[in-house]
């Protein structure tokens, strides 16, 4: 049978201590032991079913890692309390200092942060690299490379990794491929094609409501035992844990996220290719002209499309702010960051998710001041929205009536 992600998730059954169809909530900080000899297993890491304190974890944290482990297709997974509480702790879990990691150049904004201003202080340098080119890849590697980083579709750019590829270099080199997945949740399922690592911001599709954060490392079970260690384990020590409450709320909204992305699929196809048809320099990796089609097409789940994100350029900073403007003026969605939430949200992401890259470094990579980011949302009528949007763009002047 075919992997299936959302099936997996399906095949799932949890019941609440009292026979709820929802698991309980386990609304502790600490965890009585009945003896002094399972505290101290348990501290030992021993001690398998036995609750330590929350920042170790909960039920309800475990119950959202196995649901999101099956999802990905690993042995297991470790929630936290953002995606940045989940990547951080995972690439210092890998590297020491002298270590090397290989990363593209296009990714979040506070992940490139991290690799270029803050590992530095630990000793930790990073190569920022076409990830879409694999011999300038391979040739970034140096003798003290850890770790091999991109994200399946790279935020803003939408820039598609070729994991099989990657994870050939990777599995050349003794690396480790960490593949954030935030962009293609369904999608795409890179465990299943090479990955060591996936990550996620729960914050956005997955979750898809906009009212919380958190994050999860998905992998094998050595590496979430690893950093939940409670001498050595970066997510123990580091305290990004999510909420038992937060964790619950997540696992809800989880089960509705197939139904969500085949919407936010569908719907940014249409937009992608009418905007085309406008002669608007339309981004989308469901679109023919976009340089990694066929790739994705080659690695996707097929029923859930090429996702809700697409990029267009309508030439300058100060276009885009007023297209944008109009925009949520006339509830056609929000001028706000992140994405994956029911209504569309947009940004200018030079001057906002990527404003961590400097202008220079934005120039090279193709991030331009016009480009807006959209995360399409779940509009029943899209060809409305589409009328919709294109009344702006001609109120502002980047079409004409």
């Amino acid at each position: 049978m075919a992997f299936n992600p959302a099936d997996n998730i399906q095949d799932l059954q949890y019941f609440g201590e009292f026979g709820g169809v929802n698991p309980s909530i386990s609304d502790s900080s600490t965890y009585t032991f009945l003896s002094a000899k399972t505290m101290f297993d348990t501290f030992e890491g021993n001690a398998d079913g036995c609750y330590l304190y929350s920042r170790h974890s909960t039920p309800s944290n475990l119950y959202l890692g196995e649901a999101l482990a099956a999802m990905e297709g690993t042995e297991t997974a470790n929630v936290a309390a953002s995606g940045m509480g989940a990547i951080t702790p995972t690439i210092l879990q890998f590297c020491q200092a002298g270590d090397h990691v290989v990363s593209s150049r296009t990714i979040y904004g506070g992940t490139y942060a991290f690799l270029k201003n803050f590992a530095p202080r630990m000793d930790i340098h990073t190569s920022f690299v076409d990830i879409t080119k694999l011999d300038v890849v391979e040739a970034a590697i140096t003798k003290n490379t850890k770790v091999l980083y991109c994200e399946s579709v790279s935020n803003p750019l939408l820039e598609v990794a070729d994991i099989k590829g990657l994870a050939k270099i990777a599995k050349k080199y003794n690396l480790q491929l960490l593949v954030d997945n935030t962009f293609s949740p369904l999608n795409i399922s890179p465990a299943k094609l090479g990955a060591d690592v996936v990550l996620h911001s729960l914050t956005k599709f997955i979750n898809g409501s906009s009212d919380t954060m958190g994050g999860v490392v998905c992998g094998t079970q050595e590496l979430i035992d690893t950093l939940r260690n409670v001498n050595d384990g970066a997510s123990m020590l580091l305290g990004a844990s999510m909420d038992s409450m937060r964790a619950a709320s997540i696992m809800k909204n989880l089960r509705t996220l197939h139904i969500r992305i085949k919407q936010h699929s569908k719907n940014a196809l249409y937009l992608a290719e009418r905007f085309q048809k406008e002669k608007i320099k339309t981004v989308y990796p469901g679109l023919k002209s976009h340089p990694g089609h066929e790739l994705f097409k080659s690695m996707m789940n097929e029923e859930y499309g090429y996702g809700g994100m697409l990029t267009l350029d309508v030439g300058s900073l100060d276009k885009a702010n007023e297209l944008m403007e109009l925009m949520q003026e006339r509830n056609l969605g929000y001028l706000a960051v992140s994405l994956g939430f029911y209504k569309t949200l947009f940004s200018a992401p030079g001057s906002s998710t990527s404003s961590e890259i400097p202008e220079q470094e934005q120039a090279e990579m193709g991030l331009s001041d016009g480009l807006i980011r959209f995360s399409i949302g779940l509009d029943n009528d899209i060809e409305r929205t589409f009328n919709m949007m294109r009344e702006c763009m001609v109120e502002v002047g980047v079409l004409k009536a």
